[in-house]
């Protein structure tokens, strides 16, 4: 499937016919302490209210629908570093869908115990997101099975898609959405569906300087492997794999990719704390980083920041922040 040739506005609205029913239809805030303090219009699109804790169960469930009753029979295979897996395991299970999950070695605990919970097939295998994701590959090929991938998939795009139609919805008009970006099936789907709506509106990206993958790629025009760092987001961490259909679509699509300090990543989730009493996840604050590393970019517009998930630790949170 070419992206030049996808109806995204069709896809979209299909998708969320498939899922409204099963997904929080998160709130937009307009946020006053925090246009005041970064000088844009600010409104917020809390995905981390979303089930399971992030926008990733729009995918999953809108994937886990569009299979065909054979492929559903014979049951599912993914990996994930904690977000998609607590999704994939939602709607698996909602769907009454079988799951082989595999997860990397180095899974955040509080996210690795939400998974188990759900009485999912686990498996921990691999160093890095990129391993885990080989070795599940790998075991779906084996078993006939389908590898539902976190971002690298129409159907996931699509899904992830619908967080852009209900800001099209719920707002009147604004002019910039920032978007955190990992392996880009957020943003992708967002900017497929905007850019067919309403021309006007730019889509920034925002990535972690120790693990901007997509913003090194699109200024080579290919991927490009770079040397990767720990990250406060690491829900957004880790490369994007050969042929993913992300980079074309962010190429095509999205305006520009702000690349943001760890320093400002901190700043972003204790402002959140502070103004509105949320502890999120170093990913969802990435476009507060954003809006404070070019607060010129951003003056007077009225911006989107969508944070994409709230699953932090407790103690993880209070050691990124500081004393409160």
């Amino acid at each position: 499937m070419m992206h030049e040739a996808v109806n995204f506005s069709d896809k979209v609205r299909e998708a969320y016919g498939r899922i409204h029913a099963d997904i929080r239809r998160t709130p937009v805030e307009y946020s006053e302490p925090l246009s005041r303090e970064t000088g844009a219009r600010v409104y917020v699109k809390w995905e981390c209210d979303q089930i399971t804790g992030s926008f990733k169960l729009r995918g999953a469930l809108n994937k886990l629908r569009s299979l065909s009753d054979a492929d559903r029979g014979r049951g599912v295979v993914s990996a994930s570093t904690g977000n998609h897996g607590l999704a994939i395991s939602h709607a698996s299970r909602l769907e009454g869908i079988g799951l082989k999950l595999f997860l990397p070695t180095t899974v955040a605990e509080v996210k690795k115990a939400k998974i188990e919970a759900l009485g999912v097939d686990v498996e921990l295998q691999g160093s890095s997101c990129e391993k885990t994701e080989a070795i599940a590959r790998d075991f779906a090929g084996r078993t006939g099975r389908v590898f539902v991938s976190p971002y690298n998939d129409w159907d996931i795009v699509f899904g992830a898609g619908t967080v852009g139609l209900e800001l099209a919805d719920d707002l009147s008009r604004f002019e910039d959405v920032l978007v955190p970006v990992g392996g880009g099936g957020l943003i992708a789907g967002i900017a497929g569906f905007l850019k067919a709506a309403r021309l006007e509106t730019r889509i920034i990206g925002v990535e972690p300087e120790t693990s901007a993958f997509m913003a090194a790629s699109l200024a080579a025009d290919r991927l490009v492997e770079i040397d990767e760092k720990e990250t406060i987001a690491d829900a957004v961490a880790g490369g994007i794999e050969p042929g993913a259909i992300t980079f074309p679509l962010c190429r095509d699509l999205v305006d520009f990719i702000e690349v943001v300090p760890e320093s400002l990543i901190a700043r972003g989730l204790a402002l959140v704390h502070e103004h509105h009493g949320r502890m999120v996840e170093g990913a969802g604050a990435l476009p507060f980083a954003a809006l404070l590393h070019s607060p010129s970019k951003w003056k007077d517009r009225t911006v989107v920041a969508v944070v994409s998930g709230g699953n932090i630790a407790p103690a993880r949170f209070r050691a990124v922040t500081g004393p409160a």
